[in-house]
């Protein structure tokens, strides 16, 4: 999708990138129009090689507070992923602070697969893919931790993981009062039933490496229908790895019986889906819905591109916001 996010590089800087980086040329780029904030672009270069460029919005845009320095969150990740076993591209190099394009960015080996959200899948295929997905993010949950919780790079942290995702709640709600995000209820209210439910978050002892985006669009897929690789992980934090269940059933609901939990279950994650988790999945459900309504500000995507996804973002919050007033009734009179 189109975003001011993006940044446009000549052919000729693409080239001198690649040169410097790999040290090798470019025969031929094309820039990937999926992605909403970084600019992407497939390189075939004079080595034979295909890779993956991933270029950092300009330094000087204000983004989301959570985006500060968002892809070293990703190369974060990938330096503690791989290492896991985690399917994913090979990171082939990182600058930050680049004084040739004045930002960061990544190379990463190019996949070949297809995204699981464009593959033609039988039920079947569909509920063995879902049982893989889940037990890769077992494996993900099982990086050792870091002793803070929340965002390290952004500066969006806590030492428990309330104060993290209240740290994190808040900078989000303060971005969409600066970019005037039209909200289907206030603010105040929003605030409200996020404090008045925070402390299921208590539950959560230990901080998780959760990727936080792997909706369908970011799980790769072999032509025999298995996980290729898992992409995009610069939205990670640390935190409850609950909150990992809720972008593979964006706009939607976690099942009991669906196959990611079993699968999940079977490489050692635990996840019970207890009245407390069903609470703590409604307030990252309604973190995430927000991200999807406020990243219009900084970035001002295309009308015809984005209305469908503002719309369902928009009804979905108001769902979760329904889940927490029924925790706590006469909660969250509407300002």
């Amino acid at each position: 999708m189109d975003s001011r996010t993006k940044r446009q590089l000549s052919p000729a800087e693409l080239d001198a990138l690649a040169l410097d980086a790999l040290g090798a040329g470019v025969l031929s780029a094309e820039e990937l129009p999926d992605g909403f904030a970084n600019a992407v672009w497939r390189l075939d270069l004079e080595d034979g090689r295909q890779v993956v460029l991933k270029v950092g919005p300009p330094p000087d845009l204000r983004l989301l507070t959570y985006e500060r320095q968002l892809l070293r969150t990703e190369a974060m990740v990938y330096h503690l992923a791989a290492p896991a076993g985690i399917p994913m591209p090979a990171l082939l190099h990182v600058a930050f602070d680049d004084p040739g394009i004045g930002g960061d960015y990544l190379i990463l080996s190019a996949l070949d697969g297809t995204p699981w959200n464009r593959a033609e899948l039988s039920p079947a295929e569909e509920s063995a893919i879902r049982f893989e997905v889940g037990r890769h993010l077992a494996l993900l949950h099982s990086i050792p931790s870091t002793d803070v919780f929340g965002y390290p790079y952004a500066g969006l942290t806590g030492p428990s993981w309330r104060d993290a995702f209240l740290v994190m709640m808040g900078a989000m709600l303060d971005d969409a009062v600066y970019y005037s995000t039209p909200l289907p209820v206030s603010i105040v209210e929003i605030a409200g039933l996020v404090h008045r439910n925070a402390a299921v978050l208590d539950e959560v002892r230990t901080p998780s490496l959760v990727h936080f985006d792997v909706w369908p669009g970011n799980v790769f897929l072999t032509a025999d229908r298995r996980v290729q690789g898992l992409i995009d992980h610069e939205r990670a934090f640390w935190g409850d790895p609950l909150a990992d269940f809720v972008t593979p059933t964006i706009f939607g609901a976690l099942a009991g019986d669906d196959p990611m939990l079993a699968g999940y279950r079977s490489a050692g994650g635990v996840a019970n889906l207890t009245g407390p988790a069903e609470t703590r999945l409604a307030l990252y459900r309604l973190y995430l819905y927000l991200i999807l309504l406020v990243e219009n500000g900084p970035r001002r995507y295309p009308e015809e591109s984005y209305a469908r996804i503002r719309d369902l973002a928009t009804r979905s919050l108001l769902g979760c916001l329904e889940v927490l007033r029924s925790r706590h009734p006469g909660a969250g009179v509407r300002v």
